[in-house]
């Protein structure tokens, strides 16, 4: 043996046994496994628990959406309840004269209007307007010394609810002048 040889073996002397101190500090393939299990079973109780979550808020929207639903004219309603007491008083009066009984009737609107203005419904009343078809149904077109396609005439009344057109206005609009030649 040279000298060469005697390095190679001192070397793999040494080599194997720092390998064999490795191998007694690695973990074992069982012990990896079950490592590996339990990290795959809390990786799956996480899943299970985030599926529980989602599917909890998604059943918690729903019910949400469908008291929104249920619910939502409920101030409204509240509010429209004192007018409807000032009806029902109206109709129970017996010797009412005909002034008390306007007198009430003017009242019970102003009830109403109010109840209107907090919900932010307003009248589209448009006479003298020019005519919006976004707005406003024309019923008839008449002669008026109004400019052409002005409102001259509400027949009914229409409504919006914070700007959006909730029955339109029916209308007569201004017909065109027709020339005599």
């Amino acid at each position: 043996m040279n000298q060469d040889d005697d390095k190679f073996s001192q070397g793999y002397g040494d080599a194997a046994e720092g390998a064999g101190t490795a191998a007694d500090s690695m973990p074992g393939l069982d012990e990896l496994l079950r490592k590996a299990e339990l990290q795959a079973q809390e990786h799956h109780d996480a899943w299970l628990r985030a599926k529980a979550d989602a599917e909890n808020v998604r059943k918690r929207a729903q019910i949400d959406v469908a008291n929104a639903h249920k619910f939502g004219v409920e101030s409204f309603a509240n509010s429209l309840l004192p007018v409807k007491d000032s009806l029902e008083a109206a109709l129970a009066a017996q010797n009412d004269t005909v002034e008390s009984l306007r007198g009430g009737v003017e009242l019970t609107l102003k009830q109403l209007d109010a109840v209107f203005d907090k919900f932010t419904l307003t009248e589209i009343n448009p006479v003298g307007e020019k005519f919006d078809p976004h707005r406003h149904e024309a019923m008839t077109m008449v002669e008026a010394d109004a400019e052409p396609n002005t409102v001259v005439q509400v027949l009914q009344k229409g409504y919006a609810l914070h700007d959006r057109v909730i029955r339109p206005a029916l209308v007569s609009v201004a017909a065109p002048k027709r020339s005599l030649a």
